[in-house]
């Protein structure tokens, strides 16, 4: 029986999955949006949110912790330096989940998973564009 035993072992090892979550959360805090599985997403979110959660309070502790989830060294500056500055009033909740519909090989319930203040690139460049200069 699995009493207390909390989280999905998305049928894999510990070791495979705690370096899969790993390289997920890594990926998702530096490009600020991936594509997954809904049920990865949903994993990766609680981890993700906690980075960020550590990145508000600042201290090295907090950055020694972060930097034993997250091995790059830059990515955890990103989040010490700019992510954890754009979450500073908000109480929690940093990740969302778009479900997209499910993956064409093996029907896979597939979904974005996203840091809340996401801003396409691409958008941003277009209503600048759009929106005269003063």
């Amino acid at each position: 029986m699995r009493h207390n035993k909390s989280g999905n072992r998305l049928s894999r090892t510990t070791p495979h999955r705690q370096a899969m979550m790993r390289n997920m959360v890594t990926s998702l805090l530096q490009h600020e949006r991936i594509v997954t599985t809904i049920a990865k997403a949903k994993e990766v979110r609680k981890l993700a949110d906690r980075m960020i959660t550590l990145a508000k309070r600042g201290d090295l502790h907090a950055r020694r912790q972060a930097l034993s989830v997250v091995r790059d060294k830059q990515v955890v500056a990103k989040l010490f330096d700019t992510l954890g500055q754009e979450y500073m009033e908000r109480p929690g909740g940093y990740t969302r989940i778009i479900r997209t519909g499910n993956r064409l090989g093996d029907a896979a319930s597939m979904a974005i998973l996203e840091l809340v203040n996401y801003q396409d690139k691409e958008a941003q460049d277009a209503a600048a564009e759009i929106q005269p200069a003063e």
